[in-house]
């Protein structure tokens, strides 16, 4: 239920974003990565204590740092690509995150990959083409496919460190993220001003949205097979371009359904072949 809740809090993010008429995403990175910055150091603080918060920071090591920065760069990208896209388009090319994450495995630490999951990581090689297929032809702009690409990539990235590094708490690590994505976003900005009501979207946006998501995320993750929490996690994919196409209008184009079907077929198969491999593991 946690895993699947925080699925369900992510799913608004793209619904959140288009209510905001700032024109300088930096903008709302650094009020959405302040926000769920301050909620997550509280959340550390009621779980673990101020002593507790301080050794989880100290212990996370240079593994959290790279996971951080994964983070930071994937929320940024995720705002930046919401001015160019649609958040089908990035919503749906990051579902291939464990297939991408299993590449990256066998690229730099030569895992072993079934003949599944090649067939599985070609399907959705062939899914992001179909969607990005519009930016190539001019009928949308390249830009936002390709940051929705590189979110995919670099959580896939943080993903593979997370798994070799198990002590790594993905809490201290995310929170240190959203403090980096903060200051860049706080140098990058045209300015930071914002009225009373883009600050209350903003302070759902960061705090609600991103950090409680991540909150539940990371506590419900620990408790259920890995599997198990990238299939729940396909709720958000599924999710959010209702929400915005039911709120806000936004259709996806013919390709980016196409594409995205292509990909989920993929990893639902993919991920409910690898849960039940886990079920009939031993021990």
């Amino acid at each position: 239920m946690l895993v699947l809740g925080s699925a369900i809090v992510w799913s608004f993010g793209g619904t959140l974003a288009r209510f905001l008429a700032i024109e300088d995403g930096w903008t709302i990175v650094f009020w959405r990565s302040l926000f769920a910055a301050l909620f997550l150091i509280g959340f550390m603080l009621l779980r673990d204590g101020p002593r507790g918060t301080v050794t989880l920071f100290r212990n996370m090591g240079l593994p959290g740092v790279a996971v951080g920065l994964c983070f930071a760069t994937a929320s940024t990208s995720f705002i930046l690509a919401l001015a160019y896209t649609t958040v089908a388009n990035v919503v749906l090319i990051q579902a291939g995150v464990p297939l991408i994450a299993a590449l990256v495995s066998w690229i730099v630490f030569r895992e072993s990959i079934s003949l599944l999951t090649w067939l599985a990581i070609t399907a959705v090689i062939g899914g992001v083409a179909i969607m990005v297929s519009d930016s190539v032809s001019g009928a949308a702009s390249p830009i936002g496919d390709a940051l929705a690409v590189l979110i995919a990539f670099v959580f896939a990235l943080a993903t593979v460190i997370t798994r070799r590094y198990a002590h790594v708490r993905m809490t201290p690590a995310a929170c240190f993220g959203t403090i980096v994505a903060g200051a860049v976003a706080a140098i990058m900005s045209s300015g930071l001003a914002v009225s009373a009501s883009e600050l209350g979207v903003l302070v759902t946006f960061g705090a609600l949205n991103f950090g409680l998501g991540l909150a539940l995320f990371v506590t419900g993750a620990r408790l259920v097979p890995s599997a198990l929490a990238a299939l729940l996690g396909t709720a958000e994919t599924v999710l959010a371009p209702v929400w915005v196409a039911a709120i806000h209008g936004e259709i996806p184009s013919v390709n980016t359904i196409l594409g995205g079907t292509v990909v989920l077929t993929a990893l639902l198969i993919y991920l409910s072949v690898e849960m039940w491999r886990q079920r009939r593991a031993p021990g």
